[in-house]
């Protein structure tokens, strides 16, 4: 198997739906609820390249493994649950420090999940793509509850984190292109993130590929420098 040209790495706390996500966009549904134990990745093609994309456990017991996953990643997507303010405070609390073994210009996306839970709701996905919460569910719909995390707050932990990374604002992308509402079981949103991190990484693996080939040393074109003698009978 071709070796990944960059990795992409979900983190956040169980439950927030990093799983969901990554098969509605992967597998086209929406699974049964099932614990990620450790990682588990999909290898995804965009244009010429092969981009991995890694799911984390976000059971306490597993956090350790995150910062491993996160080795060399070129994005990281920061999932929290709109209706569980407690799940982005998270993001800062338990998993900021895991992404310090990213690439040093590692983009961040914050995504604030299960928005169809809400009272606002969220719309279907795009043709092909969205069904129906009951169709998704298989079964009644939930009762809809008050989206307790704004997307204004996902830009402000947005900015915290470039502030943690001392990244200047000027030199990446803004906060309002890095942050999303999303709902893995309508699939709003859903190819709009993958995506859009996508094509933002593809600039990303040029770069590091340009780079690579900067530090290579070309061993036919290496002369070796002349000798000179040396000594008391110089």
């Amino acid at each position: 198997m071709r070796k990944p040209d960059g990795k992409i790495v979900l983190l956040g706390d169980m439950n927030v739906g990093k799983t969901s996500l990554l098969q509605r966009y992967m597998e086209r549904r929406f699974p049964d609820t099932v614990s990620t134990v450790g990682g588990a990745f999909y290898l995804k093609q965009w244009r010429s390249y092969n981009i991995s994309i890694w799911d984390t456990a976000g059971r306490e017991q597993f956090h350790g493994l995150g910062s491993m996953y996160c080795r060399g990643a070129v994005a990281v997507i920061l999932t929290y649950d709109v209706s569980h303010p407690q799940s982005l405070a998270e993001l800062e609390d338990r998993f900021l420090g895991l992404t310090d073994t990213a690439s040093k210009d590692c983009l961040f996306a914050i995504v604030g999940n299960k928005v169809d839970l809400t009272e606002e709701g969220a719309p279907e996905g795009r043709e092909g793509e969205g069904c129906s919460p009951r169709q998704a569910g298989g079964g009644p719909t939930s009762p809809r509850v008050p989206k307790q995390v704004r997307l204004e707050d996902a830009m402000a932990f947005y900015k915290k984190i470039l502030k943690y990374k001392t990244l200047d604002e000027k030199n990446v992308p803004a906060a309002e292109q890095m942050c999303f509402e999303t709902s893995a079981k309508t699939g709003h949103n859903v190819d709009l993130l993958f995506e859009t991190l996508f094509d933002m990484v593809v600039p990303m693996i040029l770069r590091q590929r340009a780079e690579e080939l900067s530090q290579t040393v070309d061993i036919t074109s290496y002369k070796p420098p002349k000798r000179t003698r040396s000594g008391c009978c110089a």
